[in-house]
């Protein structure tokens, strides 16, 4: 199965020669090594460029072990660099090879080296490795396969199509599996053996089960605003454990580190600033985030809400959740403070959506309701709010833009409709 993924190929081309290390970062069993030993490789052949002139080493595969000691690996790179012409090195999985950021500092200094690396133990799925480099390194981030990626090899109708993609994500993998038996033993096993697996050892935490539950609370609460605080309230009063907001904060950060989970910090609109007080958290596959919850809680909207979210990091957006405070006054002239949430505020260069996640708006007072916070924005930039109905888009007397989720998720022009 054939798997187009333009959006990051486009990236290693852009990258190419730029005289950093391209470093392909990401989730787990995302589509890193397929993205540099195929779509890469298949690019570069057929730019023009001799297959050996570009050096493929794929570092996890037992042929290669001698090749983990870094001299070693140096010596075998130089011996097959036998001219000037420009020579494209291609490491899987280098975390194997001790010292590794001391072998790959050693070919920025040659001219007619561009290096391509991807990495998937504990070490690099932390942000260590975008520290270690800093400057000079060029990351990709690659997520689980956007919708409009997934339908690109299902022949279904996109509206069927849905209903798997939001029960069991986008990892790659998945898509070659044929029964939801499959999906769902692959999915668990991943996420305890893979992803729970890598945050224990490399963070070296004791507190395995502890951790086990917080994943499951904040898996359970995709889209509710919450903090260290208040979790510890939570495992205080519904789990009987003593958990502090400390210990929750670092558990946090060791999800996010990840790249399991992604959090997204609360924006006040009008003043211009962020509030630290609630944050919430996503998670970068949603099959991933039912697997943990071993496939019981499938709230479509809530689900719906976290994919909206993926998509629009996987365009590039930097996405907060948006709060936007409206004031009036009672037939006593006191003042009257009111919150308004916004789902996303999504941002990109000089671009900016504010974007609600409505699911379905079956009456006029629901409309008004997902309307209000968008309402009481006073800038110009431009107000979405995505239902599931496979709809036509439209746009009201007030400039909000309504959109079907299918049409928002295989049809990136829209938002600027």
């Amino acid at each position: 199965m054939n798997i187009k993924r333009d959006y990051y190929l486009n990236q290693l081309i852009a990258g190419k020669h730029n005289g950093l290390i391209k470093i392909i970062t990401g989730l787990r069993r995302s589509g890193k090594s397929y993205l540099l030993f195929k779509l890469f490789t298949e690019h570069l052949i057929d730019s023009g460029v001799a297959d050996d002139h570009i050096i493929r080493i794929d570092l996890e595969d037992r042929r290669n072990v001698a090749l983990r000691d870094p001299d070693t690996l140096l010596a075998h790179i130089d011996s097959q660099m036998n001219d000037d012409d420009m020579y494209y090195i291609l490491l899987d999985e280098v975390q194997h090879v001790a010292e590794f950021e001391d072998v790959l500092n050693s070919y920025l200094k040659i001219d007619n080296a561009d290096v391509y690396v991807t990495g998937s133990n504990s070490k690099f799925l932390s942000k260590d490795i975008i520290t270690e480099f800093r400057g000079r390194g060029d990351q990709i981030h690659v997520y689980p396969l956007s919708f409009a990626e997934y339908m690109s090899v299902d022949s279904r109708h996109p509206i069927e199509a849905w209903r798997d993609y939001y029960t069991y994500g986008g990892l790659p993998h998945v898509l070659t599996l044929e029964t939801d038996k499959k999906k769902t033993e692959y999915l668990k096993s991943l996420y305890s053996t893979v992803y729970l697996r890598d945050i224990v050892e490399r963070n070296r935490v004791k507190g395995v089960e502890e951790l086990q539950e917080l994943i499951q609370v904040i898996a359970s609460a995709i889209g509710s605003p919450t903090n260290p605080n208040k979790l510890a309230n939570t495992f205080k009063s519904l789990k009987n454990v003593s958990l502090s907001n400390k210990t929750i904060d670092t558990y946090l950060s060791y999800l996010c580190d990840s790249f399991m989970t992604e959090r997204a910090i609360r924006y006040d609109i009008k003043g211009k600033k962020y509030i630290g007080t609630l944050s919430k958290y996503y998670f970068t596959d949603i099959g991933i985030r039912n697997a943990i919850l071993d496939f019981r809680q499938q709230e479509e909207n809530h689900i719906m809400e976290n994919i909206i979210y993926n998509e629009l990091r996987i365009r590039g957006f930097q996405v907060d959740v948006g709060v936007v405070e409206h004031r009036t006054s009672d037939k006593d002239g006191k003042t009257i403070r009111k919150q308004y949430e916004v789902d996303f505020v999504a941002n990109q260069g000089s671009q900016r959506y504010y974007i609600q996640s409505a699911f379905i708006m079956s009456s006029a007072a629901k409309e008004r309701q997902e309307s209000a916070s968008l309402l009481n924005i006073d800038d110009s930039f431009k107000k979405i709010i995505i239902v599931k109905d496979y709809i036509h888009p439209k746009r009201d007397e007030n400039g909000i833009v309504t959109i079907g989720l299918i049409d928002f998720l295989l049809k990136p022009e829209l938002l600027k409709w």
